[in-house]
């Protein structure tokens, strides 16, 4: 089995994983709050399908990581499950806070049903996804899916303070580098590195191997924030879906932008004078290629990606799950979306 063809199948596993844990904690089809957790998840409504559902990366590196230490991929598809609920639960409440309209090119839940509707739904999607987790004891006993649902619970934490952060920077004119890394440590790579744990945790891998694959994740997860950093900016928007003038036009303090504010240079100085309107994007993000931070912020991703790779090397094992841990990095890191 080639390794697109293997996380194909864990793909459609977790679809399945998914579609029944909503069916099971909302039994009634005729609710409207089945209706917008079915919506969101990309399984009804206008453009439903796999562009609407997304890559289901997280689940897929809980399934990997816990075959990777040879243990049943299977076992660990409600704690697959579990994760990507609470990553929805964040986008549905991000969502909100951003004011975003579309979310994979479709109207976001609060956009279609209102604020007050889309809390409500984000609040369901967060506590089915710790039920989901406890569903793990019938698969690996109830010590191992204590640990599990605590790992979930301190992700949560983490990815909440991320977004604190996230939302404390709008008020800032500019913040340093470090404080953006701690950010993104919360916000997108602590989720990330929670998969990878999450499977050790199922597979009863050792205190040393679940710490690996925590590493794995969460070079991962940087490496994935600084490329969408670089693609926000300079990727084609025909294939990221979102304009290339956004994120300098909403005054998003991305890896570039802070890099070519420390310059101190015409960047600054611009930044520094208040909004940009999206005729000016295009000189400033030459401003930002000229300054470096365009090649600053590869090679941010590449090290990033390198301290991934890394840790699975000192995993020490040799299998198909790994190896498509392997593509999975360098598929994530080369896309152009």
């Amino acid at each position: 089995m080639t390794t697109s063809e293997l996380i194909n199948q864990l793909q459609q596993s977790i679809e399945i994983e998914l579609q029944n844990t909503v069916d099971q904690f909302i039994p009634d089809k005729n609710n409207e709050l089945y209706e917008m957790l079915c919506y969101h998840m990309g399984w009804i409504g206008e453009k439903a399908g796999p562009e609407a559902q997304g890559k289901r990366i997280r689940p897929v590196i809980i399934l990997l990581a816990s075959a990777a230490l040879g243990c049943d991929w299977h076992k660990a598809l409600p704690a697959a499950a579990g994760m990507e609920l609470l990553h929805n639960f964040s986008l549905i409440h991000d969502d909100i806070q951003d004011a975003s309209d579309l979310r994979r090119g479709r109207e976001t839940v609060w956009r279609r049903w209102g604020i007050a509707q889309a809390i409500n739904a984000g609040d369901c999607m967060f506590t089915m996804a710790h039920l989901s987790m406890l569903r793990l004891k019938d698969n690996i006993g109830f010590e191992k899916t204590i640990k599990a649902a605590g790992l979930l619970q301190q992700a949560a934490i983490d990815i909440t303070n991320g977004q604190y952060l996230d939302l404390s920077f709008e008020k800032l004119k500019e913040v340093s580098l470090d404080a953006y890394i701690n950010m993104i440590n919360g916000k997108t790579a602590s989720l990330i590195g929670c998969a990878a744990e999450l499977g050790g945790v199922v597979a009863g891998g050792s205190t040393l191997e679940e710490s690996m694959l925590k590493q794995f994740g969460i070079s991962l997860g940087l490496a994935f924030q600084a490329q969408d950093d670089w693609l926000g900016i300079w990727g084609d928007s025909a294939m990221t879906g979102k304009s290339n003038e956004s994120d300098i036009v909403s005054g998003k303090k991305s890896l570039p932008v802070l890099f070519g504010l420390q310059q101190n240079g015409t960047f600054r100085d611009r930044w520094m004078r208040g909004p940009i309107a999206a005729d000016e994007v295009a000189v400033l993000s030459k401003m930002l290629i000229d300054n470096g931070a365009q090649e600053y912020t590869r090679k941010m991703s590449d090290k990033f990606t390198l301290e991934a790779v890394r840790a699975l090397d000192r995993l020490g094992y040799n299998n198909e799950a790994v190896e498509a841990l392997r593509e999975l990095v360098s598929m994530l890191i080369n896309r152009k979306k």
